[in-house]
């Protein structure tokens, strides 16, 4: 049997989410639908309370403009609204669909009938396992999984510009795809997933393509962002990727790198001075200030001169020789001196790669399922046994500090309200 081809490059364009999703029941909000008045009341009361969900046109007013019976459910109406002020960039008065949290994109299904399975996807549950114990088919769960991909990743999780976070961090999982490497170029700050683009090498100008969704996305919430620091590995690819996309941007190295390094190094067959050589990195980096820093810095380069040799020497000339590139943090105390918070949520995307196998198909689906992943990781809730789990439900609401619903996939369709919309094909269809 010939091998199938799979087309290995990916086509991208966006275009504007028309559906607002607001925080109801699916029964509540069919008890208002044909009750002009009561659904007028919610409508104003929602754009009261979470203005950020609707156009800034709505504020001057709107139409309850028509209801739109739907095929796959007979007894869902949903009202569409009709903004009374023109959109800036349309010169036209634009019409949105009013929805519930209750309901699926595309009516693909009831929201809290879906959700503990989509919940088990967390833990790498298969398709087929989700299909035994909750019923409908493998397609089914894969559709619904895979459709929320196509919305912004920076925009859903992020919901006012000044959430925007100022100091990131950013690496590339390595992953397979029809037994070639891939790379998932991922970026992270204040603890959530804001970037994840599939890049066939780790070359600049890829790299550069990869972490350019992210800051595409992220100019979408804010027209002049601009992230201060960013956390990498010292992979040279990466931080000429980021100072093509964010010029002023700072770039530090992961302090954690250099001394997993050393340790590769010196742990087996330097046992004696492994101590001693762990204390004096760990002295390094507790250091109060640039001279102290610079000083241990010095003495560790010193010291390592008569204790080790060949490559457990080298490995820790290494690290004082990027001192300059170290030091650099204590100008941004906010800033992340570690890739710690990345190897955080990395770990289950590693645990997600590969109870799936990694990537089958088109690239193009490989990328929607794993901007798929992220958001939902975004979403899905901490454990009830963490400690973080007393105030916040999921590293969203951490983020954002507030929250839609209780229940997290009503918060993350409510949190897809006017996010951009991604078509992500492996061909350009033709009109």
């Amino acid at each position: 049997m010939p091998q199938r081809k799979c087309s290995k490059e990916i086509y991208r364009k966006t275009k504007i989410n028309k559906r607002i999703t607001i925080p109801l029941a699916k029964e509540t909000y069919l008890s208002l639908v044909n009750d002009a008045n009561a659904f007028r009341q919610v409508i104003d009361e929602m754009i009261n309370l979470y203005p950020e969900l609707f156009p800034p046109e709505a504020a001057q007013g709107y139409y309850l403009h028509d209801q739109r019976q739907s095929v796959k459910m007979p007894d869902v109406k949903l009202r569409r609204i009709k903004m009374q002020e023109a959109d800036p960039t349309s010169s036209r008065q634009e019409v949105y669909t009013i929805a519930p949290s209750g309901l699926l994109p595309y009516l693909s299904g009831a929201t809290d009938e879906v959700e503990k399975a989509l919940f088990l996807r967390r833990f790498g549950v298969p398709f087929w396992g989700l299909t035994y114990v909750f019923g409908r088919n493998d397609q089914y769960w894969y559709r619904l999984t895979t459709q929320l991909g196509r919305y912004d990743i920076v925009t859903t999780t992020v919901k006012a510009a000044e959430a925007m976070p100022q100091h990131l961090l950013a690496d590339e999982k390595h992953a397979h795809y029809h037994g070639e490497r891939v790379y998932i170029a991922t970026t992270v700050g204040d603890d959530c997933v804001l970037g994840a683009t599939l890049s066939s090498a780790a070359d600049t100008p890829h790299l550069t393509a990869a972490y350019g969704t992210f800051a595409q996305e992220a100019k979408r919430r804010q027209t002049d962002y601009a992230p201060t620091t960013v956390n990498t590995d010292g992979w040279t690819a990466t931080q000429n990727a980021w100072r093509a996309l964010f010029p002023a941007i700072v770039i530090i190295e992961c302090f954690l790198h250099a001394f997993i390094n050393i340790r590769m190094r010196c742990q087996k067959k330097w046992q004696t001075v492994w101590p001693e050589i762990q204390q004096q990195v760990w002295d390094i980096y507790h250091a109060a200030d640039k001279p102290i820093f610079q000083e241990r810095v010095q003495a560790f380069g010193r010291w390592a001169q008569h204790a080790v040799t060949g490559t457990a020497l080298a490995a820790i000339e290494k690290l004082c020789a990027r001192a300059d590139r170290f030091i650099v943090a204590f100008d941004y105390p906010d800033a992340y001196r570690t890739s710690t918070m990345l190897d955080r949520h990395m770990e289950p995307m590693a645990r997600w790669l590969f109870s799936c196998r990694f990537f089958h198909g088109h690239l193009a689906a490989a990328e929607k399922q794993v901007r798929a992943w992220a958001l939902l990781h975004n979403f899905w809730p901490y454990c009830p046994r963490a400690k973080i789990c007393k105030e916040f439900i999921s590293p969203a609401h951490r983020l954002n500090r507030s929250i839609y619903h209780e229940n997290w996939l009503h918060n993350l369709l409510v949190a897809t309200s006017l996010s951009r919309v991604n078509i992500i094909d492996h061909k350009i269809r033709q009109n």
